[in-house]
Order: C-alpha cells, then sequence, then structure tokens
C-alpha cells in the first residue's frame, strides 16, 4: 500500500485529495462531513483508509471546496454535489481498475450523498445521517435535542449513583427537568424537508444502501425519529459515539466498510 496526496479540478478550483493505493477493483470514496478534512479528527479517517487499503481496497479521500488545502467557498454540504462528483473523477483516473465505487459519508456528508441521489457510485454507506433544521445552538439542550436522545440521555442519567444523588440532595433544577421530561414522551419528529429531500433522494437510487447507526450519537437519534426504524438496511453500534472513537466501534466501522466493499 503506498499512498499519493493530490490536486483535481471542480471547475475552475483545485480541490486536494488523498490517494490510498490498493490492487482493487472495487474502491472506497470517503466524503467528509462537517467542516472536517480528509484526514478527519486526529488522523482517524486517514488510519481507517490505511486499513482498508492494506486489506485491497483503494480509498480516495479529499477536501471539499474552502475546506481544508481547497480553493474555493465552502457553501456546506447542500452544495457539495459537483465537489463529490469531480473526486469521483479524480479517483477514477488515478485507479482506473475500478469496476465500482462505494461512497461512504458519516453525517451532513451521509446526507449530500443522499441529496445527490448517490453521485453515480455503485454502492452507498450512509453514518449518522444529518437530518436537523434551523438548530438554534443558544437554546437549551431540552429545545433542541430530538425525544429519543432526551429519553437516552436521562436513561443514562439515572443509571449513574451520583446523578440520582444529586436529584435527591436538590442538586437538580426541577424547571430544566419537568421540560425534558415533558419533551421525552413526545412523538417522534414528522418529517421535515431536508430529511424528506434526502428521502426521495435516495429513493432513485439503484445500488445497495447501508444505514450505521452510532446508537450514543443525538445525530442518529435524530435521523431515527424521521425515519423508518424497522428499516433493514439500518444496522446499529451499542455504545458508538458521533466519530467512532471507540476501540469497539472503531473496530466495527472497519468492518461494516470491508463488508460493503467486498459484497
Amino acid at each position: 500500500m503506498s499512498r499519493l496526496h493530490l490536486t483535481f479540478g471542480c471547475g475552475s478550483l483545485k480541490l486536494a485529495g488523498t490517494l490510498d493505493m490498493a490492487p482493487g477493483k472495487t474502491g472506497l470514496l470517503w466524503v467528509s462531513g462537517g467542516n472536517e478534512i480528509r484526514s478527519g479528527a486526529f488522523s482517524g479517517q486517514s488510519h481507517i483508509a490505511a486499513n482498508i487499503a492494506g486489506a485491497g481496497f483503494p480509498v480516495f479521500r479529499f477536501d471539499r471546496r474552502g475546506v481544508g488545502d481547497s480553493e474555493g467557498e465552502n457553501r456546506g454540504f447542500q452544495s457539495s454535489q459537483g465537489d463529490i462528483e469531480a473526486a469521483i473523477h479524480a479517483f477514477q483516473a488515478m485507479a482506473p481498475q475500478l469496476d465500482a465505487i462505494v461512497a461512504f459519508g458519516n453525517c451532513d456528508a451521509a446526507s449530500a450523498l443522499m441529496l445527490a441521489q448517490g453521485a453515480t457510485c455503485d454502492r452507498l454507506v450512509l453514518s449518522n445521517p444529518w437530518t436537523i433544521e434551523n438548530e438554534n445552538e443558544s437554546e437549551e439542550p431540552a429545545e433542541t435535542m430530538p425525544a429519543s436522545a432526551i429519553r437516552a440521555r436521562y436513561l443514562e442519567k439515572l443509571a449513574s449513583p451520583r446523578e440520582v444523588w444529586r436529584l435527591i440532595s436538590g442538586g437538580v433544577d426541577l424547571r430544566k427537568l419537568a421540560k425534558g421530561l415533558s419533551k421525552s414522551v413526545t412523538k417522534a419528529n414528522s418529517p421535515n424537508g431536508l430529511a424528506e429531500d434526502m428521502r426521495a433522494g435516495i429513493g432513485s437510487f439503484e445500488g445497495e444502501v447501508r444505514f450505521l447507526i452510532a446508537e450514543s450519537d443525538r445525530t442518529a437519534q435524530a435521523f431515527l425519529d424521521v425515519w423508518d426504524p424497522a428499516d433493514q438496511r439500518i444496522s446499529r453500534c451499542k455504545g458508538a459515539s458521533h466519530a467512532y472513537v471507540e476501540p469497539h466501534a472503531r473496530d466495527w466501522l472497519v468492518h461494516q466498510l470491508l463488508d460493503a466493499l467486498r459484497s
């Protein structure tokens, strides 16, 4: 396995990419979420890419416009289809043996792939898709968190003797507690405009789709609130946070990616 850093065109702009080379005819296109650069937090994406390439599958990562080493203005995930398609063309040019491309995205990168109807990729691995609209970070958590996330948070607190003691001893704001408990028993959110656009986009995709859910992640819980939780394409990782930083979660993610590449 060897690693190549390169630039490629996206219209008149130059985007930065990294190819972990391998002989396999199925490759992994890693689409970064948020403003995350292609190496990932603490080089997490870089390490996983090396692992995947070591198993024989080439991996291409890139910075979208306005992020990391790439030129241009960062206009967000809903305007990133052109970046993804440019990265696919670059990947195919640098690894001409490819017969199929599996695209992986976490958070709003998963949403971007859904909105782009898979962006000509053959299979999709969509992790913790972002469906939250108009979130106001200045509001209290109980105002912005989905009901499922609030329930999970309170169940976790009730399992902690320290938190139970805080409640008994008066160390808990009962007004906030009542507000949170009230929201925790509300029905699941109705699908919003973003979620409906994502559903429509993925509905026309003919390839295999896998949804990965980190069960301790708020974004994943919000996704399940507006999606059919009985969807057979969903796989869950217990105790995993948003970026799968836990050792067992990281191993689980690698296994899921390799399984999608081998299918």
